[in-house]
């Protein structure tokens, strides 16, 4: 492709608005332009990665054994009634009215559609275990879009269902498939991990996050130092051993804390440590209140509890319904004394001795508080989130923290969405069956922006070989010289039957052209300049930077090598 008839509208500044690396070099390299919060055209450079990334995708579920098919963006409000995500899901389906007044939603997922197209065909255990998945276009009205391509309101997304009649049979292609999501990270050059994931509103499951390690990553990784183990630090359950003081229990005394509400207040106000404290928060568990207990130094892990309690929705009680529950403000919150209200606390909670907690009356603390003989919890449990140099859930190490960006999540589904809608099947006695699903999803636009983010220097992108717009940049310094003008049509001719080129034959400045292709991040450079004339040009390796010059008649043995490498 000749640079001077395609679209790539470099920019020399960075834009205001960008504030990671990959959003703000999509935007310079000119491979993408925003066109409302969260919504982006993809110009031609980057439709040039995503292909790339696609075809990677396709060989990968193919070879897994999927097979691939297209469905509607527009859905029918009917089937998420079904499943009874319509009024769950929340805020972020896109929901609208045709001109009828019938209500659809455009599609943010497709396990509604795909559960109702393999009900009406499918019909028989012979026609099982089946594999389908589509790359296409999401939308999800997210409440603060950011980070470019990393969390947008419309993305493209490769997401994959399969059918079965057995659990084992869903066990295989979920493996096959977590292979097949291995190979494509890998092959997309990424440092990534698969951790332990909450299932989230998808339902189901044995749920893996692929991770993408990057500093700027939404999500936290909990991993071992000296094992494979790694979770999202939602799911990481907590194996400390708690060792309870053989310190005398004291009784219990009220006193007044005015002004403290904090743990950090209280407990240096009171000179105690942290650990000594009993942190005490109102939560709404699918509407229900429920007080819930950890110590001091940890925090609440809401997944936990929505696990736990096997709830649709758990939120944080506002200070007005705390208030109105418990008759006191949010800082004095404690768990004596409190009626027809659930207790649960955290492992840990059980072995404090001679503790802190909150007296539900404003300005006072109890201190010498002991569970069991000062107040019952209705049950112990792990509720609170794991923590740096914690023992690593698998006996092996300590636990480690990282910033990740997801880029692929596969989960067992079961028979969530096939009983809410009815798909199901005869088996081999004429039974009818629910049908086992499982769910696979990539997002092929945040995998270009994650390999954006984690391959780039200080002059702009340094693309892997296999996810490059181009394979190499030839450049014309001086299209008007009869020599170099030659001398690179004549290579733009001969190594475009081998190579993806893009050919700078711009009647710009040399210092031009040269940062433009330092910031699109193509793999080889090959300048045609002063010594075009003696059939040598000038080769430049993106990735180290270093630089020869090559005879023509060995410039594709040094490009196959430079690209092999």
């Amino acid at each position: 492709m000749r640079q001077s008839m395609t679209l790539i509208p470099t920019l020399r500044e960075v834009p205001a608005d960008a504030d990671v690396k990959s959003h703000q070099l999509l935007l310079r390299a000119g491979f993408i332009r925003q066109n409302a919060s969260g919504v982006y055209s993809y110009l031609p450079l980057a439709k040039r990665v995503l292909v790339k990334i696609e075809a990677i995708v396709r060989e990968e579920m193919d070879k897994a054994g999927a097979v691939e098919l297209l469905m509607p963006a527009l859905q029918q409000a009917e089937l998420w009634q079904e499943s009874g995500r319509w009024y769950s899901y929340g805020p972020e389906l896109m929901r609208l009215k045709d001109r009828h007044e019938r209500e659809f939603a455009l599609g943010a997922t497709h396990e509604e559609v795909i559960t109702s197209l393999v009900r009406d065909e499918v019909k028989s255990y012979k026609r099982l275990p089946l594999t389908l998945y589509q790359i296409q276009t999401k939308f999800r009205d997210e409440k603060r879009p950011r980070f470019g391509l990393l969390r947008g309101r419309e993305f493209i997304m490769k997401d994959a269902y399969s059918f079965h009649s057995s659990p084992e049979s869903l066990a295989d292609v979920y493996e096959r498939i977590f292979t097949a999501y291995s190979n494509i990270f890998a092959r997309c050059g990424l440092n990534y991990r698969a951790v332990i994931a909450d299932s989230g509103a998808m339902g189901g499951k044995d749920t893996l996050e692929f991770m993408v390690l990057s500093d700027i990553g939404e999500d936290t990784i909990a991993y071992s130092d000296t094992s494979s183990y790694a979770a999202n630090i939602e799911m990481a359950p907590v194996v400390a051993a708690y060792e309870k003081s053989d310190e005398a229990p004291r009784n219990l005394e009220k006193v007044k804390t005015e002004n403290q509400k904090t743990i950090a207040e209280v407990s240096s106000f009171l000179q105690v440590n942290e650990m000594q404290c009993i942190k005490s928060l109102l939560f709404k568990i699918d509407g229900r209140p429920v007080l819930v207990l950890v110590r001091g130094d940890h925090e609440v892990n809401d997944i936990k509890l929505k696990n736990l309690f096997e709830a649709t929705t758990v939120e944080l009680a506002e200070a007005g319904e705390t208030k109105e529950i418990l008759g006191c403000e949010v800082g004095s919150v404690g768990p004596i004394g409190v009626k027809d209200v659930e207790i649960i606390a955290d492992d840990a909670v059980k072995s404090i001795v001679n503790g802190v907690c909150g007296a539900n009356e404003e300005h006072y603390h109890y201190v010498n508080v002991n569970p069991e003989k000062d107040f019952e919890a209705g049950r112990y449990a792990d509720v609170r989130f794991i923590q740096e140099g914690d023992p690593s859930p698998d006996g092996q190490g300590n636990i480690l923290f990282a910033k990740g960006i997801e880029v692929g999540h596969v989960f067992k589904l079961g028979t969530r969405y096939s009983e809410a809608m009815d798909a199901v099947y005869l088996d081999e006695n004429g039974k009818s069956q629910p049908m086992i699903m499982g769910c696979y999803g990539i997002g092929v636009s945040r995998t270009l922006a994650a390999v954006a983010e984690q391959f780039n220097d200080d002059k702009g992108f340094v693309w892997p070989a296999a996810v490059a717009p181009y394979k190499v940049h030839l450049i014309a310094v001086n299209p008007k010289d009869e020599a170099q003008s030659s001398l690179s049509e004549e290579l733009y001719e001969a190594l475009g039957k081998n190579y993806e080129i893009l050919f700078d034959d711009r009647h710009e400045r040399a210092g031009v052209k040269f940062a433009d292709a330092d910031l699109i991040g193509i793999p080889v450079r090959v300048t045609v300049g002063k010594k075009a004339a003696d059939g040598i040009v000038e080769v430049k390796n993106r990735k180290t930077g270093e630089v020869l010059e090559v005879q023509t008649n060995s410039l594709a043995d040094t490009i196959k090598s430079l690209l092999g490498s």
